[in-house]
């Protein structure tokens, strides 16, 4: 379905983004990836699925490498087709507390670069009457949790910035929409789970099962692959008229 497409993904050398990002290449499309992990072996593992892979670093706190990285992309594969907005850091504090500098640096990071990524991108989109935008956002772009005001002021914002895109786009072949997953085992996640083990004197499989008992009643992590193949969806004609959604994949979360 995707063949010939590009997809740009943020925050792709591991975890949610390498999850998307090889989805879309199984589906087809050649990926730039962006991350500062192990970008070498997350090439390889997309080359394999045949399609053509580029990578880029650029620091999504720093919109003028954002730029660069987009024109790069069009440069490179010709167009850009699809836009992956995953990049994202997490900081844990009161907000009395609450390093301020980290707290620039998250919006920085989870709100603005999708801002300069999607300002950016459009254009050609709109240009070829097709494109799909899809933001990882998280369940708690739809409630809350105490001591994590910055990201989910953050990830509020992402949901809020996807519907605005989303109607500004409603008639054209562009669709923009918002992922929020609940738990899911990434590396992110297990330095939570690491701290709660350690504060707790917990093993890592009751600090896994205290996680999941707060917050996630299906007690089960949702899989990268999970939310690989809904972007996918979300990049299908199928979806060509789901606009503006902040679709949770949450194990029931924020149904209770």
């Amino acid at each position: 379905m995707l063949k010939g497409k590009t997809a740009l993904v943020t925050g792709s050398t591991s975890g949610i983004g390498l999850g998307v990002a090889l989805a879309l290449a199984r589906d087809g499309a050649n990926i730039m990836l962006n991350g500062f992990g192990d970008h070498e072996g997350a090439q390889r593992a997309v080359a394999e699925c045949g399609v053509k892979v580029s990578y880029h670093g650029a620091d999504m706190s720093k919109p003028a490498e954002i730029e660069a990285m987009v024109r790069a992309c069009e440069r490179e594969f010709g167009t850009l087709d699809v836009l992956v907005n995953n990049a994202g850091i997490q900081h844990v504090a009161k907000v009395e507390g609450f390093p301020p500098e980290r707290w620039d640096a998250i919006i920085a990071i989870n709100l603005s670069s999708a801002f300069h990524t999607t300002r950016l991108a459009l254009p050609g989109m709109k240009q070829r009457n097709w494109g799909r935008i899809v933001n990882i956002a998280s369940t708690h772009g739809l409630v809350a949790s105490a001591e994590k005001s910055a990201y989910v002021a953050s990830k509020h914002g992402i949901v809020g910035f996807t519907k605005s895109v989303a109607l500004e786009t409603a008639t054209t072949g562009v669709t923009v929409n918002a992922i929020c997953p609940g738990w899911v085992l990434t590396p992110l996640v297990q330095k939570q789970i690491d701290a709660r083990a350690a504060q707790n004197r917990l093993s890592a499989a009751d600090a896994k099962k205290d996680l999941l008992a707060e917050k996630q009643p299906s007690l089960q992590f949702t899989t990268v692959e999970q939310l690989g193949a809904l972007a996918v969806f979300l990049c299908s004609p199928a979806a060509d008229n789901v606009r503006g959604v902040a679709w949770n994949v949450d194990g029931g979360w924020v149904a209770q």
